[in-house]
């Protein structure tokens, strides 16, 4: 089995793949080109000393090269981790600390912070242990004359991508994804995302996320679908225009940026469109409603994890019931277990991971027995139909981005004048939640707003933006149990 071969095998070569806009202008790459460019990837891994099994990090926006780099990756049986550009050097260091890669692949203007990165990681892994990797930045052009390296043949379980998750106690988790992962996008492909033969699907997930990986190109080419890339930082009105101008047929976009586009544009949206999806977090009726109207269609809600992959789908054949995630998808064991969503026998998802990465061996560790989502739901016992009702632990959800709370807290006691922090979503109208501190501080120190903005800039400068808090509270102590555990959902009610 091999990546590549996967995605890009089967489809007529001089057939639409993929269409890239970013500062340079419009491309258009067939699956011919896609394949060659992956190839000279490959060879570039291949020369930098890159094997099957070693890990190849790609920090490069929504533009041909990270897709081609991704690919190449594949080609060459390597474990790609795609990370986000909004990553600080403290993000990306952790990552490359923890993942040990043998190649970054990045743009010219992030060089200098995968620089810092690599810094930050030797660092915190003492003077020998960590090894600098090799640093490429490839020209799209140089991609498109061609290659040959020949393709790795690895097994299913063979490892095959990392993506990074939040947990709710400590640094972000490695999910360790084997090649399996790749042909396992097929269920959700079909009945989910729903893109055919021919048509442009639009997944608007930045390269980080594992919507990303799986929705971007993965989903639409398995069913033979080009996919559009659109390098720019969101914008409700330049989102629709690219729609008028590009005409997708399938549009995936996060429940926030549905939320936006009703609240602030006329959503003037092309006739094209024939399905629209979302994921991550409940969509209201409201913005359901909006949609409907501007359209005629639903949008098709889903739900899946970074561990599991996409889990549920409404139904095929009939209109999505507004509020609901669907139902599982054909041949996934899923059940309600008081009100928690549980995969009974993770062999009956496809997707499901390999393990959590061991930093200490680089092996991913096996989930043994079910898979517990710790997601919260309702299931209407006439339909099947499952409702999102929240997390049960203390993971914030905010604009879609999973915001483990140890990540903030964690940047925020570093600061002088901070004793100590706790981090808990409050709600808000766009975004569904925003982060919000609850901070103590040293003695000295006095709550001010000026202190508040300083402590949002020094989170903003040490992690990825979308995880600052946007509120900030200040408070004598913390409320906490007899062992000492931070009552975070007492904060959340108080708040």
């Amino acid at each position: 089995m091999n990546g590549a071969a996967l995605l890009l095998d089967g489809w007529p070569a001089d057939a639409r793949a993929l269409v890239c806009r970013d500062e340079r202008g419009r491309r258009e790459l067939t699956f011919g080109e896609v394949a060659s460019g992956a190839a000279a990837m490959a060879e570039a891994l291949l020369e930098a000393g890159v094997t099957p099994g070693d890990v190849v990090v790609t920090v490069l926006g929504s533009r041909a090269e990270w897709v081609l780099a991704m690919v190449g990756a594949l080609h060459v049986g390597a474990v790609v981790l795609p990370c986000l550009e909004q990553l600080r050097a403290h993000d990306l260091g952790m990552r490359l600390r923890v993942t040990r890669p043998a190649v970054v692949v990045t743009a010219t203007r992030h060089r200098e912070l995968v620089a810092a990165a690599c810094r930050e990681a030797r660092h915190e892994s003492g003077a020998t242990g960590f090894a600098y990797p090799v640093v490429l930045t490839p020209d799209l052009g140089d991609l498109l004359l061609g290659g040959r390296a020949p393709r790795a043949e690895l097994s299913p379980t063979d490892p095959a991508l990392i993506t990074f998750t939040s947990g709710t106690s400590g640094p972000a988790k490695a999910v360790v994804h084997g090649l399996k992962y790749v042909a396992g996008q097929r269920p959700q492909a079909e009945h989910w995302l729903g893109a055919r033969e021919g048509e442009l699907s639009w997944c608007t997930a930045a390269p980080g996320w594992s919507k990303s990986a799986r929705n971007v190109f993965m989903a639409p080419w398995l069913t033979g679908a080009a996919a559009l890339l659109h390098d720019a930082r969101f914008d409700p009105e330049e989102r629709l225009t690219v729609l008028r101008e590009e005409r997708p047929d399938v549009l995936c976009m996060a429940p926030t940026e549905y939320r936006l586009l009703a609240k602030r544009t006329e959503l003037d949206v092309p006739g094209s469109l024939r399905r629209l999806v979302a994921a991550g977090e409940a969509l209201d009726p409201a913005v359901l409603h909006a949609w409907h109207e501007a359209t005629g269609l639903w949008v098709r809600d889903g739900f899946g994890q970074t561990e599991t992959g996409q889990l549920t789908a409404p139904p095929d054949g009939s209109d999505p019931v507004p509020g609901s995630m669907g139902r599982p998808l054909p041949g996934f064991a899923l059940r309600v277990d008081g009100d928690e969503l549980v995969i009974d026998d993770p062999s009956s998802v496809p997707t499901f991971f390999l393990g959590y990465l061991d930093e200490d061996t680089g092996a991913a560790v096996p989930h043994e027995g079910p898979w517990r989502t710790g997601d919260r739901v309702r299931r209407d016992e006439v339909t099947g139909d499952l409702f999102f009702v929240g997390r049960s632990d203390d993971v914030i959800v905010s604009s879609g981005y999973r915001i483990g709370p140890f990540e903030v807290e964690s940047v925020l006691v570093e600061h002088p004048a901070v004793a100590e922090a706790a981090a808990v979503a409050a709600p808000d109208p766009e975004r569904g939640s925003i982060v919000r501190a609850v901070v103590v501080l040293r003695e000295g120190f006095a709550p001010t707003d000026e202190l508040a903005a300083e402590l949002q800039a020094h989170v903003r400068e040490r992690t990825a933006p979308y995880k600052y808090p946007r509120r900030v509270d200040f408070a004598s102590e913390l409320p906490k149990t007899g062992s000492g555990k931070v009552r975070r959902a007492l904060l959340r009610e108080q708040g």
